[in-house]
């Protein structure tokens, strides 16, 4: 498995570790972005974590986690489970605009297409 990415290090797209490219490298990984998104409003224990991405195997949740922990965004709780970091929360409002913009995306896609183009 491919080290964590780090600002600085080099990441998947960028030689020189450019902080966007790894943090593209880091959240371009399978599931990491789910996990986020399932932590984004409360910490959650391992199991329960599991069960809200559907079809996760144990073993890349616990690679994801320690990723994440690494990363600094995830942090494993004493009896909460694993939960957000400020920095992890920080990202998840990054990950809030993205959403918006993805219901603005769907709601263009079920109109009718542009004007003067054909399907």
């Amino acid at each position: 498995m491919p080290p964590t990415p780090r600002p600085g290090r080099p990441a998947r797209g960028s030689a020189t570790g450019r902080p966007v490219m790894a943090a593209l490298d880091l959240f371009g990984r399978r599931w990491t972005l789910r996990i986020l998104w399932e932590l984004r409003d409360r910490p959650l224990g391992f199991r329960a974590l599991r069960e809200q991405c559907d079809g996760m195997s144990s073993s890349v949740l616990r690679q994801r986690l320690l990723e994440l922990i690494e990363a600094r965004l995830v942090e494993r709780g004493d009896d909460e489970g694993y939960g957000l970091t400020a920095l992890g929360r920080e990202a998840c409002g990054e990950l809030l605009g993205l959403h918006a913009w993805a219901e603005r995306w769907a709601a263009e896609l079920e109109g009718p297409g542009p004007a003067g183009r054909g399907a």
